[in-house]
């Protein structure tokens, strides 16, 4: 389980706190699949960092009590002096994955050929997303968080992601932050409305539409 109990996140902007998030409460389990709406600017992607452990909140706590990935696609996963393979290495060794099959598919999967020997510094941005996606993919996580789905390299890249990422929802929680409707509705069961630092939750989807068309 993941659970937010009243998480602020502010940051200093031209010598004022600029508050993103307000007191952001929330409980994920495995099975759900939930989806994050909110105009640009609204803290999604801030939120998303909180719950991967790349920030931290300014208050409140967030209790981890299942293995999280960090948003798929974030380059910021990754050592930029280390290459690709080795990046793959030591991910796996972190995490207990056979390090010749994660290799493999990652190497596979990126389809970085020969890049995957030089350091990720090289890369880029996309190229980065793409190793960063199937690093992720490569972990069985007890909740994958993506942020603005999936849009590293062509659209046959980004439908592969699409089908590996629909495969672990049935045994994984999602958290996916995206202005597709379309994506939401095939992926999520529920959504929530991130307005005013707050998340206001909605079970049907037609209702968390609504009150997002309306912002």
């Amino acid at each position: 389980m993941l659970r937010l109990d009243g998480v602020w996140k502010s940051y200093r902007v031209r010598g004022r706190d600029k508050e993103v998030l307000r007191g952001v409460d929330a409980t994920v389990r495995k099975g759900d699949a939930i989806g994050i709406l909110g105009r640009n600017g609204a803290g999604k992607s801030t939120l998303m960092r909180l719950i991967a452990g790349v920030e931290h909140p300014n208050a409140g706590r967030i209790h981890r009590e299942m293995s999280i990935s960090w948003p798929l696609g974030y380059g910021g996963a990754l050592h930029s002096n280390l290459s690709g393979a080795d990046n793959v290495r030591f991910v796996a060794r972190i995490y207990g994955r056979p390090v010749d099959w994660t290799l493999g598919f990652c190497e596979e999967f990126a389809e970085l050929g020969e890049h995957m020997r030089m350091p990720v510094r090289t890369y880029s941005s996309g190229m980065q997303s793409r190793l960063a996606l199937a690093l992720s993919l490569a972990v069985d996580f007890d909740c994958y968080l993506v942020d603005e789905m999936v849009a590293a390299g062509d659209a046959r890249f980004a439908g592969r992601g699409r089908e590996e990422l629909m495969a672990r929802r049935g045994r994984a929680a999602l958290i996916l932050v995206s202005h597709s409707e379309e994506l939401v509705r095939n992926f999520c069961t529920s959504a929530a409305v991130l307005q005013d630092g707050k998340l206001h939750f909605h079970e049907d989807l037609d209702q968390a539409f609504a009150a997002y068309r309306a912002l």
